[in-house]
């Protein structure tokens, strides 16, 4: 597996090797000896995540404040998405910015969204099943948004607007001016 810095550090694709023959496929999709050597510090993952979206679904963005930050390891089993992980570390050189990937069951490519990112997705396939790994627990109060269209962020979700298929809570997220401090910028939240 290889593990590959972004355009904004912190934030890796995983690629895992594929081992296929006439028989079909075998993929380890995570080895967490190899994974923390890359990312540099103990991640350690507590649940697991999956869902089914139809095309147009967009989920996101989303994070949970601290003490119930997490990070997430994403991927897509069956079908397309664009994934979009955001800085929104206040004070961070790369505050607001944003790093994109396709992942799909073809390229098997997962991402690593750390603590203080906001994460979001829409499915590009006609559906797609989304798998990924927590490192806290789900806390509802703790859970936030950020406006997938907020015009700062500059996303391109490759699908026209009048396409995209949201939850009520995601059609009325903050923007990133209204957001408040959520997280700081070199603070450490894993420890």
């Amino acid at each position: 597996m290889r593990v590959i810095p972004q355009s904004i550090p912190d934030v890796f694709l995983v690629e895992p090797k594929v081992h296929g023959d006439h028989r079909g496929y075998f993929v380890e999709t995570f080895r967490q000896d190899v994974f923390e050597d890359a990312v540099g510090y103990k991640v350690d993952f507590c649940q697991d995540n999956e869902s089914k979206s139809a095309k147009g679904v967009l989920r996101g963005l989303h994070f949970q404040l601290a003490p119930y930050a997490q990070s997430k390891l994403v991927r897509v089993i069956e079908g397309e998405v664009l994934d979009v992980v955001v800085d929104i570390r206040q004070g961070s050189p790369t505050f607001g910015q944003s790093v994109t990937a396709i992942l799909n069951e073809e390229n098997k490519h997962q991402l690593f969204v750390p603590r203080g990112f906001a994460h979001g997705f829409v499915v590009l396939s006609e559906t797609a099943v989304f798998a990924y790994k927590v490192d806290n627990y789900y806390a509802p109060e703790h859970d936030r948004g950020l406006s997938y269209d907020d015009p700062t962020l500059n996303i391109d979700w490759r699908l026209p607007k009048d396409s995209l298929v949201l939850s009520e809570k995601d059609q009325n997220q903050p923007g990133l001016a209204d957001l408040g401090q959520c997280f700081d910028y070199g603070v450490d939240y894993y420890g």
